[in-house]
């Protein structure tokens, strides 16, 4: 098994400290917020425009930006602190999380230059940086097989092709593309001939790219992308060329570690509501919070968020001090979609029919958990990568 031992991992990294103080700014952000607010824009079909602007100027969507490019410099377990408060607060950081992961791509991989032009305005939320084009309709999860194709020339790429599952990018000015630059059959390796590029969505809507919204269950406000014969310069990519699968790799471990953060902070919303209703609400005379059959749900979805807690912590450890972490930022997102799942489920069940009433949040809460268990990854494919690369059994797909 390609595991780190629990006890070589507990000696060599620390869990990454609690940022109290981050967690009591965001929640005073998070006050302007309240669940009207959120139901207007589900209404109106709307993007957060106000609360991505407050979030960006209390300098919580630069916290991992280094500080000689204008952010906070601090460590992805402050991340996940800022978007587990943002949940547990009863709002959404769909609007804006993005960011915080594809940073690490540019980070990491990107150029002086790359990193000079864009992120102190990332920083600011001058620019914003949330569009993160990979999947496409026809090939799904087999991220190998895509087809967007980006041919080089003397100026530059030209980009051909089709992502889907694209939230945001109506919204933001840059877009994290992943591309085939190597045709398939040309590679030694599947894993080679994909690139990542920096796509100036400014300059790119209108000259060879074109979006179709996308209605969905939850309000995240995703596209269909189309390019044709897009072109975009050479200093557009990140890292090496042919090499933009290991990128993407290194900031997905990121992605998983960040939104099971944010299930974190569901299973606490979810608990808060459901201990306070089952305490208040009175059935035959006594409140139904002691009846074990309302109580019972909840303490299980409880002692299973506490759980997803520590794996997550230990995640973000892991990653922050540069080691192998794809199985813990797997299994952590596994357990917190899980965990808040079930969290959703014991509160809809304690409130009754009025968790159906939209004016209780419940039910809006209830349907971004829902898709947590399948978005940015299907829990199913994490226990294939657990069975396939943790465990040694053969590849069931």
């Amino acid at each position: 098994m390609n595991h780190i031992d629990p006890a070589l991992a507990g000696a060599s990294v620390e869990l990454g400290e609690d940022f109290a103080d981050i967690r009591e700014g965001v929640r005073a952000v998070c006050k302007g917020f309240p669940g009207a607010y959120w139901r207007e824009l589900e209404r109106t079909d709307g993007y957060a425009e106000e609360f991505v602007r407050a979030m960006s100027d209390a300098g919580y969507l630069g916290a991992l930006i280094p500080e000689e490019y204008g952010g906070a410099g601090l460590p992805l377990r402050a991340g996940c602190v800022i978007l587990e408060e943002v949940h547990a607060a009863g709002c959404s950081a769909a609007a804006c999380h993005a960011q915080m992961y594809m940073m690490k791509a540019l980070l990491r991989h990107g150029t002086e230059q790359q990193k000079q032009k864009y992120l102190p305005g990332i920083a600011t939320g001058e620019i914003r940086f949330q569009a993160f084009g990979v999947t496409e309709p026809t090939t799904g999860s087999e991220t190998l097989k895509l087809r967007t194709r980006a041919v080089r020339d003397n100026e530059g790429y030209v980009i051909n092709g089709q992502k889907i599952w694209t939230s945001r990018a109506h919204k933001s000015d840059l877009m994290m593309l992943l591309v085939r630059t190597t045709p398939l059959e040309e590679v030694k390796k599947r894993t080679e001939g994909l690139s990542v590029l920096l796509v100036d969505m400014r300059e790119a809507v209108g000259s060879g790219l074109t979006m179709r919204r996308i209605e969905t269950m939850v309000n995240h406000q995703t596209n269909e992308v189309f390019f044709d014969n897009l072109r975009v310069p050479a200093d557009a990519l990140i890292g090496e060329e042919g090499q933009g699968f290991r990128y993407i790799l290194d900031g997905m471990n990121a992605e998983r570690i960040l939104t099971a953060s944010e299930s974190i902070g569901d299973c606490r919303y979810f608990a808060r509501r459901s201990v306070d209703y089952a305490k208040d609400r009175v059935v035959f005379g006594r409140p139904i919070g002691q009846n074990q059959g309302v109580q019972f749900p909840i303490a299980r979805a409880y002692a299973e968020y506490r759980a997803a807690e520590m794996l997550t912590r230990a995640a973000a450890a892991l990653y922050e001090a540069g080691k192998p972490c794809g199985e813990e930022a797997n299994i952590a997102k596994l357990l917190s979609a899980e965990a808040a799942w079930n969290a959703a489920e014991a509160c809809m069940q304690t409130h009754g029919g009025f968790a159906a009433a939209t004016e209780f949040d419940i039910e809006r809460k209830w349907r971004d958990c829902r898709l947590q268990r399948i978005a940015p990854i299907s829990t199913n494919l994490i226990l294939a990568f657990i069975g396939q690369n943790v465990l040694g059994m053969p590849k069931s797909y």
